[in-house]
């Protein structure tokens, strides 16, 4: 048989490969947007009933911790505090770790907030390698803000800290830079009061507050940004949240809580001893391990997402900012399921074990890789159509242009429709976005999210799993933040 013969057969066969990858990847999320919208629409039914001004107003309900670390944040970190110390809660405190900024983070947190240095003893329940400096309390009455100064260990050893000077029994875990809505505690610790035994943890929605108004350390006038790429990242965020999480979550399988906003309960840190340091993603990690501890201990656990409290954030508008996010993240994820591969197709670790973590190799890890090589085999087929005419291929036709055209169309417009739904969830319940122009805007992002950017995060995340792959050193650079415009 020759090669005449054989090739076309092997470009057909790769062209059905791709097509059932891209089946199998998209249907699997059309599941997970049914599972969300049932359980979205269960949700909007229960908070009708919740009572959420009378668990404000609740003497015994759960205390909570707000643990923020904080690295060279001084273009947000005043907002965000002011933010969270107006928050909606019967019993809260706000615990800032500064993690050996090099810039004015302490300086403009001190002066804000009227700081006084005062001797706090942090616990050493959970292991640490930094050194703490100094501890501080506002004289202007604020008797539930903290900061601590800590020499420099990283965002994990950071919380570590937090998390042994929390005095609350939740510790909710946010990024210096998220803006958190004022109800937010009360809608992410309402799973805690509904079923305290099992809910060992819960997030919340993230949401990209560029491009929108901030006043006072709230996000005012929501506005969907101009900028190709803040735009697209809203609609990739709604799609993840929406759809992904509450999907997930719905199975009893969620396995990311967001560092920018989750909540845990603190005998449950303690137990799984706080987060890893020489993990990337620590807090996707922290999730995992607290799976696998349940299943060890074969413990009726819960970990959940919360679709109505929402935490704002920066996304980045430099691509090479936005580069070394994605390679940070894509490093995680491959960090985390090579260090927790025993749990796969394990039975005791329920739906993680058995679906989700098989999932996350199948078409999160490994998907980087295959729309790269489904791109590179797509412009290899375009190039082949274009040379069925010489006549050194003997008459064979080598691929059929349908195929070539069904491959493309059909992960397009799947990826379309999701992101779609994902609006249309956000536009028939929260409206956040107003008015004609941010719905257009929208469905303009989730198009050009399609040309170019998924390709460019492609080769981002492929390069953060092969970092993972060698072990290097991990070399981020600096994280540079534009700050929330518009604040006071």
């Amino acid at each position: 048989m020759s090669w005449l013969q054989v090739f076309p057969a092997l470009v057909e066969a790769m062209g059905w490969f791709f097509i059932a990858y891209s089946l199998m990847i998209n249907t699997s999320f059309l599941v997970l947007t049914v599972l969300a919208v049932s359980d979205f629409i269960g949700h909007r039914r229960r908070a009708e009933f919740a009572a959420y001004d009378e668990s404000f107003g609740e003497p015994l309900a759960r205390g909570v911790s707000v643990l923020m670390p904080a690295y060279n944040e001084e273009a947000t970190i005043v907002e965000s505090v002011r933010a969270m110390l107006s928050m909606r809660y019967p019993d809260f405190e706000i615990v800032v770790v500064d993690d050996g900024s090099k810039d004015a983070t302490v300086a403009v947190l001190i002066e804000a907030f009227d700081l006084v240095e005062v001797p706090l003893v942090v616990d050493d329940a959970v292991p640490t390698e930094s050194v703490v400096e100094a501890t501080y309390l506002s004289r202007q009455g604020n008797n539930n803000l903290v900061l601590v100064t800590k020499t420099n260990g990283g965002k994990a050893d950071a919380l570590n800290v937090g998390i042994n000077l929390a005095r609350k029994e939740l510790v909710c875990m946010v990024d210096a830079d998220s803006l958190l809505d004022p109800d937010s505690l009360l809608h992410v610790s309402r799973p805690f009061a509904d079923d305290p035994e099992k809910v060992v943890a819960a997030g919340g929605v993230i949401r990209v507050a560029n491009g929108s108004s901030v006043r006072r350390g709230r996000v005012t006038d929501v506005r969907m940004p101009r900028r190709w790429l803040a735009r697209v990242q809203v609609v990739e965020y709604l799609r993840a949240f929406m759809i992904g999480r509450a999907g997930w979550s719905a199975t009893g399988g969620l396995l990311i809580i967001s560092g920018a906003f989750g909540i845990f309960r603190k005998d449950v840190l303690f137990e799984v001893g706080g987060l890893a340091t020489d993990c990337i993603g620590e807090d996707a990690e922290l999730v995992v391990r607290i799976y696998r501890w349940m299943g060890d201990i074969d413990h009726d656990g819960r970990v959940v997402f919360v679709s109505e409290p929402v935490a704002w954030t920066e996304a980045p508008e430099d691509r090479s900012v936005l580069a070394k996010q994605r390679r940070r993240w894509h490093r995680g994820l491959a960090e985390i399921l090579g260090r927790h591969r025993g749990m796969l197709l394990r039975p005791k670790y329920g739906v993680i074990g058995m679906i989700t973590m098989p999932w996350f190799v199948l078409f999160e890890l490994l998907a980087p890789f295959l729309e790269l090589f489904g791109l590179a085999y797509f412009l290899v087929v375009l190039g082949l159509l274009g040379l069925e005419h010489l006549d050194w291929l003997g008459g064979h036709d080598l691929v059929d242009l349908w195929l070539v055209v069904l491959l493309l169309a059909v992960s397009i417009l799947y990826a379309f429709l999701l992101t779609l739904v994902a609006l249309l969830a956000e536009e028939v319940s929260y409206r956040r976005y107003s008015g004609v122009r941010d719905l257009l805007r929208s469905i303009r992002g989730a198009v050009e999210e399609n040309f170019g950017y998924r390709q460019l995060t492609a080769w981002w995340r492929v390069g953060g799993a092969m970092e993972a792959v060698r072990k290097s050193t991990p070399d981020w650079g600096d994280m540079k933040r534009r700050g929330f415009g518009g604040s006071d």
